[in-house]
């Protein structure tokens, strides 16, 4: 999916939503373990109660690597619920060196047909540059994550008063331009987006951490949105684990729909 796919989208759902996909097995609602694969068969029924909402999927890698092989073809199935049309992120957080990048960048862009994938750039440019040769398709590089750990890093200032995930992006921008690359930015930091914004301006950026995580929707509006949107703000467990019942599908739908409505709101303000 190229930009101008993706904020025609924005547009048409009137939503900058993103559904991430953590599905913990462990959490899912008991009767579906009797189903021959309850992840597939949780996500399916979550994809189909809130496609009309949201604009992007994201996968968490981690909790279908967790399951081995089972897992992964847990993930091969969801991919093939998400209607077309609808932007895809792989959340991998990958970053090593040049040859293991561009296997990575295989897997996920060639073999599970991804939009794009989470990358860790502090490897420099052989982390990033291998996966930017393939035609419409994204790099989020994590610049300022929600962790709380996020502070041991990434606010460390040079002697020019330049913070590092402020040099983290700088840096980026001589690799690719907004049509190939996005940021994460956490919504628990979200004044930090005017930062951001001076150094990114025409850039997506990812953002987590609203919903479960107390990030505040209209902040992230606020000081994050440009004149094109530029965000796609994911709420994950106030999504998926809405309900743990037998309605939990219509839990997952009332929520995003809540979400939505929100961001047509804020997107109306804006003038989009």
């Amino acid at each position: 999916m190229n930009r101008a796919q993706l904020i025609s989208e924005i547009k048409k759902k009137r939503s900058f939503l993103c559904v991430g996909l953590d599905t913990d097995i462990r959490k899912i609602p008991k009767f579906l373990l009797s189903n021959e694969d309850p992840v597939a068969e949780f996500n399916k029924r979550i994809i189909e109660a809130t496609h009309e909402y949201c604009i992007a999927y994201k996968p968490n890698l981690a909790f279908y690597e967790a399951e081995g092989v089972n897992g992964m073809r847990s993930l091969e199935k969801t991919m093939k619920y998400i209607p077309s049309g609808l932007f895809t992120i792989a959340d991998a957080k990958r970053g090593d060196i040049g040859n293991t990048s561009a296997m990575y960048a295989r897997a996920f862009f060639e073999h599970y047909n991804f939009d794009s994938v989470t990358v860790a750039p502090y490897m420099g440019s052989d982390s990033v540059k291998p996966f930017l040769g393939f035609e419409n398709k994204w790099v989020i590089v994590l610049a300022l994550t929600s962790n709380e750990g996020a502070f041991d890093f990434q606010f460390v200032e040079s002697s020019t008063g330049e913070k590092l995930y402020e040099k983290v992006i700088g840096k980026c921008n001589t690799w690719g331009d907004e049509n190939q690359i996005m940021y994460v930015v956490g919504a628990t930091k979200a004044e930090s987006l005017k930062n951001i914004r001076a150094v990114a301006p025409a850039s997506f950026l990812l953002v987590p951490g609203v919903g479960a995580q107390g990030g505040s929707l209209s902040d992230v509006a606020k000081f994050g949105m440009n004149k094109d949107c530029g965000l796609l703000v994911n709420a994950s467990r106030s999504i998926l684990y809405a309900s743990s019942g037998e309605d939990f599908a219509d839990a997952a739908r009332a929520e995003a729909k809540k979400l939505r409505d929100e961001m047509d709101v804020l997107l109306q303000a804006a003038g989009l």
